[in-house]
């Protein structure tokens, strides 16, 4: 055999050595959800802000973030194994940008950011300890305003809350 072709074997063998060591101690790849629960429910999120919509845009975000996520199947209230209750506790908006001027009199900012703040649990019907206990997780996002800035409020709030969802469906399919 010439070099080439021993390295080759040499590589070879190493990494399956080590595929085969990984598949021994127990490492898998995937999600690490509890083995008894298959599906979920998101519930109606619940707002202590007034912030229009809210709730809303987080409950879409939510269900999105669990269906993207792949590990838990998303079902109505009564047909799921486990129900996540969430409620938006605080939204804050703070400008980013120095100073912006449409003119020389009007101030306005060009670009904002919004946080976020939500507490969740996750409950399986009947049982009396929840699944996973009350969290709270915080998220924020950048937004920009060009003509209408409710408008593009909104789609910051939109943006926020699916940082959120992802962050969310993160801790309840990882946290085991």
């Amino acid at each position: 055999m010439n070099n080439n072709t021993k390295s080759r074997f040499l590589l070879l063998f190493a990494g399956s050595a080590l595929l085969l060591m990984l598949c021994g101690c127990g490492y898998h790849f995937g999600h690490l959800m509890h083995p008894q629960v298959k599906t979920i429910a998101v519930a109606p999120v619940t707002n202590e802000t007034l912030v229009y919509n809210a709730s809303a845009y987080l409950r879409n975000k939510l269900t999105e973030a669990f269906m993207r996520d792949g590990a838990l199947e998303v079902k109505p209230l009564r047909e799921a194994d486990c129900i996540i209750y969430a409620r938006v506790t605080e939204v804050r908006y703070r400008e980013t940008t120095s100073a912006s001027y449409d003119n020389e009199i009007t101030y306005r900012p060009m670009e904002w950011r919004i946080w976020m703040t939500v507490e969740f649990t996750v409950i399986i019907p009947g049982n009396k300890e929840p699944l996973i206990k009350l969290q709270k997780v915080t998220a924020d996002a950048l937004f920009q305003v060009q003509a209408d800035f409710f408008v593009n409020r909104q789609r910051g709030l939109e943006q926020c809350s699916w940082h959120l969802s992802r962050r969310i469906a993160q801790q309840v399919t990882e946290a085991w």
